[in-house]
């Protein structure tokens, strides 16, 4: 069973989310980059992790058989910004594609790539990672893949992993839009979730660490208390939710609170809805999905 590794979110200007991101308690790792034109930052979590991104440079193109991370989150942005991808963990990215594929599902050639960054004691490391990546027709603007990873641990760095806002964990991801629940059993498919729960217009896959929610459009709204936030992209990543140790820094905020959320609109969340929950311990085991 896979869990969630980390989530994606794309805007047209990195600094301006960077400082969305510290106004909201997070801490995050330096400025850095991949080798394809994206500039991206880290927020590290206990479990899993933020990854927030521009395009600043050339990007490869989609061809048969590949899909590509670049022209992806370039073609979104085009669209407007948000959370564009959920990513899985994986320990043989090979090893799922050829699962999914004799699933039937629709996947592509593996993506590797390295990158060299350094460590806080001024260490020069190399970062590998093999993608593996699975589409869904019905949800064209839905990014979803796998990460296979040399070096993991570079990603869970304490220094950075105290956040003013308590955060601990993703706690859950919802998927939103008229047809989202059709997307359970794909859904089932690809993430091996160890239990799958029907509760009227959600539908709640349990993964490794956190749940993913599949939600029409009145669901997430009850959660959020803000609309779906691009109902013409079919179903879509809408909004997830922060597990916190404490919500004392989100209360001093002055943000709407929905149910036990504290939620971040798409308009100050760039163009996705961010909840903040108070959970008891860190493992990332617990849905939140109510």
């Amino acid at each position: 069973m896979k869990g969630i590794d980390h989530l994606v979110l794309a805007g047209h200007d990195l600094e301006a989310l960077r400082s969305a991101c510290q106004a909201l308690g997070f801490s995050m790792m330096p400025r850095g980059g991949l080798p394809f034109g994206i500039s991206n930052s880290v927020i590290p979590l206990q479990d899993n992790y933020l990854e927030i991104l521009s395009v600043t440079g050339d990007v490869p193109e989609h061809s048969p058989g590949h899909f590509s991370f670049g022209a992806f989150n370039r073609d979104y942005l085009r669209r407007h910004e948000g959370f564009s991808m959920l990513v899985l963990d994986t320990t043989d990215a090979r090893a799922d594609i050829l699962s999914w594929r004799e699933a039937g599902l629709q996947v592509y050639e593996p993506f590797d790539f390295s990158k060299s960054s350094k460590m806080p004691d001024g260490e020069n490391v190399t970062l590998g990672f093999s993608l593996a990546f699975v589409t869904h027709p019905a949800a064209p603007w839905f990014g979803l893949f796998a990460c296979e990873y040399k070096r993991r641990q570079f990603y869970a760095q304490p220094q950075y992993q105290n956040h003013s806002n308590g955060a601990l964990t993703v706690q859950d991801v919802w998927i939103a839009g008229e047809a989202a629940q059709d997307l359970a059993d794909f859904l089932s498919k690809v993430t091996g979730a160890s239990s799958v729960r029907e509760d009227g217009d959600r539908t709640v896959l349990q993964t490794r660490t956190g749940a993913i929610v599949l939600a029409r459009p009145n669901a997430f709204e009850a959660a959020f208390g803000v609309p779906v936030p691009h109902p013409e992209d079919g179903p879509q990543l809408a909004g997830f939710t922060i597990g916190c140790r404490s919500l004392a820094y989100l209360a001093a905020l002055d943000l709407p609170k929905v149910g036990g959320r504290y939620v971040v609109s798409p308009s100050r969340g760039f163009g996705t809805a961010i909840g903040f929950m108070e959970v008891e311990r860190s493992s990332g085991m617990g849905s939140s999905s109510s």
